[in-house]
Formats: structure tokens, sequence, C-alpha cells
């Protein structure tokens, strides 16, 4: 049962957490948004739309495809008056000609069937020497070993073909790239990140955030027999680490929008 980003059944699901001051670093070290318009496409419940606000950006503008998506954006961002959300999809965001500074399209491409379009679209919104900034995981961060630091890593362990969907849809580097310098953004530069998911005090705890599924389209894959295996599988495995400290890893690439 994939993922369905337009069913209430996730209402909030998207909204809940707040930006890892590894990737506010991060970010800071890659581009300076002070004063900048940014556009979030893909924005989910508004996480990373709200950092990019507290990093200095004087507007932010949140696309999502899903309804559901942009009233949860809305409804968590009251305290954030410079940010707004809009439905829209990543090929067709409705936004103007050469109208934002850094386009930011976070765990969105892999969801994607066509990067030429979507980086079309964010070249058209993007005025000259803007930027955008594409953060995804490849099969290699997925595949990194399994640990109490990585818990994703037990998921295909536990399950080996989610291994199989995540090979479908993973970016590859190359491949991306190559995507953004055919959309002619130049300086395209890779960035690796790890990124503190959750601190979990007790095993309890991470039970909860499994069975929730929150933030992990992979496991909807799982029914729910399987969801209760897979949550007694990783218990016994980290059993005696709590606290654990969950680490996620991703790519970012950048590229700069040159003048036309």
């Amino acid at each position: 049962m994939k993922i369905d980003f337009h069913s209430e059944s996730i209402a909030g699901s998207y909204a809940s957490r707040t930006a890892d001051e590894g990737w506010m670093e991060r970010m800071r070290a890659i581009t300076d948004p002070h004063g900048k318009v940014v556009a979030d496409i893909g924005c989910g419940g508004g996480i990373y739309s709200r950092a990019w606000s507290d990093l200095g950006a004087a507007r932010v503008l949140g696309i999502d495809f899903s309804a559901r998506m942009v009233a949860d954006a809305t409804a968590a961002s009251g305290e954030y008056p410079t940010v707004s959300f809009t439905e829209g999809d990543a090929t067709n965001t409705g936004l103007p000609d050469a109208s934002v500074d850094i386009v930011f399209e976070r765990a969105l491409i892999h969801h994607l069937p066509d990067l030429a379009a979507a980086f079309a679209e964010a070249k058209r919104i993007l005025k000259p020497g803007g930027m955008l900034v594409v953060r995804d995981r490849t099969i290699e961060d997925v595949m990194r070993p399994a640990s109490p630091e990585h818990v994703r890593g037990y998921f295909f362990e536990a399950f080996p073909r989610l291994l199989d969907v995540e090979r479908e849809r993973r970016p590859d580097t190359h491949s991306v790239v190559d995507a953004m310098r055919d959309a002619d953004f130049g300086a395209v530069t890779t960035h690796a990140l790890n990124e503190t998911r959750r601190v979990y005090e007790s095993a309890q705890e991470l039970e909860a955030d499994l069975r929730s599924r929150t933030g992990r389209s992979i496991l909807h894959e799982l029914d729910d027999a399987e969801m209760e295996t897979l949550i007694q599988f990783i218990g016994e495995r980290v059993a005696g680490s709590f606290p654990v400290h969950e680490a996620d890893h991703w790519t970012i690439w950048t590229g700069t929008s040159e003048g036309t």
C-alpha cells in the first residue's frame, strides 16, 4: 500500500518535526538566504519552509501537489507571517518567471518521473544567479549498514524486497548532475549530509514512531502485520542501545541559474 499524500489518514504527519541544526549549518555554508525569496517545492508540512524563514529568508513560498499537505503546513505556520503555501506541481508551480532567489527540493525527486521537466521549471522561476538546492537519498545513502544510528538499514535486512523499491526510485548522483547541467544550471556541486532525525529515549518511543510510518514513505509498502514484524525485528537489534540517536544520510546537489 503505497503512501497517499492526499489521504486524511496522514494529516499532520509531515508537519510536526523541526529541521535539524546540522541541516541549518549546511545551508548556511551553501548559500546566504538573508533577504531572499525561497520556493520550497514539495514542501510537505512546511518543516523546511519554516526553517528557511528561521535562516533569514524574507519570504518563503511552499508549493505542494497535495491539498492535505498545504492545509497542514498552513496550520503549523501561523507564527511565520512571511511563509505561505499553495498547491502546485514540481513541473508547474504557478510562480512567475524569475521571481525567486532559491529553489529548494527536499525528498522530492525520487517521486518524480521526469527530472528534466522539474529542473526546467526551477530554472524558469529562478532569478539569474539564483540557486537550485536539491536534497534526496541516493541508493548508496539508503544502503548504509544497519545500526542503532542507521535504523533505516534494518528495514532492508528484515524485508529485502524493499530494496527493489528503493533501487527503482532512488536517484543516481550522476543522473541528477547531468539533468541539472542539461537544464542550464552552472557550478553544479554535490554534498553529503548526515542529519539527526530524532533521539529516542526508549523502545516505546521508537516503536510508536515506526508504527506511525511518519516521514518514512518506504514503510507504506508493508501491511500492518509486516510492520509489527519489523518493529519486533528492530527492537531486538537496538535493545540496550537507548537513547538511540537516529541519523539520516542524504545527498545535496546545488546549481546556479545562469542569466538568459
